[in-house]
């Protein structure tokens, strides 16, 4: 610290110094908190020099995730990789809520009566949709899985078997609790297999609105609650070993080559492409249509305004992706 600054606009700068990333603090820090200091000093009270510093902060925090080209340390590769992983948290976000809503749906198929032309289109839509998103989802999996199994840079076997372990329990896990679907098999709508239906029902079981009434909760089956409180833990791991896979990748010279880059850019375009049609699908049923008894409900709601979340984020990473790609 500078000789004759006082201690105590040091610890003002030292506060406001971690709205920056560690990555960008570990570099500039100690130059910028002097300063910073300095002007403390000069002027006790600026609103605007701390509106300053926030938004530098958010910035450099934004550009550490891939979601921004301003404040970025990192080079060219680290920071496409960086937004392709924030947008495949956000596809993972996305197709959980999502799949709630679609597993919702496919129970309508046990009421005949409910079916109308409207709700059958929509569940068509969302179909197609989410079906797109799985595909788009294995492409990208393999093109760096591809990647990291032939260069095998350091440092990716722990992140590797964190993801393994969470997908291995959400694929075991589904399997088991799929039993207790409450479809009748999609056969008033054959084209989706019952099993995809149930499979999808049961790993998304912790999206429900059932969390709200202690009395349900109360005579919920133990083993159903624990996986119902398990099943994020799991998804939350696959997705932390995958990201911080992919990150590592892009950090390490050769693995994620120009033309893998850019097959992953357009892979994430057209995953953005499938999560907006799903979503006018989900706007669609929430807004216009109300099958019985399986109606929208509040849990819809929040659902539609995840998923646009998700889906604003995921074109923001998407467009990173591929200026960083070109």
């Amino acid at each position: 610290m500078r000789r004759g600054v006082n201690p105590a606009p040091a610890a003002r700068a030292a506060r406001l110094l971690r709205w920056y990333p560690k990555t960008w603090r570990s570099r500039y820090g100690d130059e910028f908190a002097e300063l910073l200091a300095a002007d403390i000093e000069e002027r006790p009270r600026s609103a605007s020099r701390t509106a300053d510093v926030i938004r530098g902060g958010l910035v450099a925090r934004l550009g550490q995730a891939g979601l921004s080209g301003g404040g970025a340390l990192e080079p060219g590769t680290a920071r496409t990789s960086a937004s392709l992983a924030a947008l495949g948290c956000c596809a993972v976000i996305f197709a959980g809520v999502g799949g709630a809503m679609w597993s919702q749906l496919t129970t309508v198929w046990q009421f005949p009566g409910s079916m109308s032309a409207d709700v059958r289109a929509t569940i068509f839509t969302m179909s197609a949709a989410m079906l797109a998103l799985v595909v788009l989802a294995l492409l990208a999996v393999f093109g760096v899985a591809w990647r990291v199994v032939t260069v095998r840079p350091p440092g990716l076997r722990g992140p590797s078997a964190l993801f393994a372990a969470g997908l291995a329990v959400v694929i075991v896990g589904g399997r088991h609790f799929e039993n207790g679907w409450p479809g009748t098999g999609g056969h008033h709508l054959s084209v989706i297999p019952s099993g995809v239906a149930a499979f999808s029902w049961a790993s998304t079981m912790s999206v429900s609105s059932v969390w709200r009434y202690p009395a349900l909760l109360a005579v919920l089956p133990r083993a159903e609650l624990a996986w119902m409180a398990l099943s994020p833990l799991a998804v939350a791991a696959a997705v932390a070993g995958a990201v911080t896979a992919v990150r590592r990748a892009g950090r390490s010279p050769g693995v994620l080559s120009p033309a893998v880059l850019r097959f992953e850019a357009r892979l994430g375009r057209a995953a953005c492409a499938a999560m907006a049609v799903f979503l006018g699908g989900a706007g669609a049923w929430v807004i216009a249509w109300v099958p019985r008894p399986y109606h929208p409900g509040t849990i819809d709601v929040a659902g539609l305004v995840v998923l646009t979340l998700s889906l604003a984020v995921a074109r923001q990473a998407a467009g990173q992706a591929g200026a960083g790609a070109r």
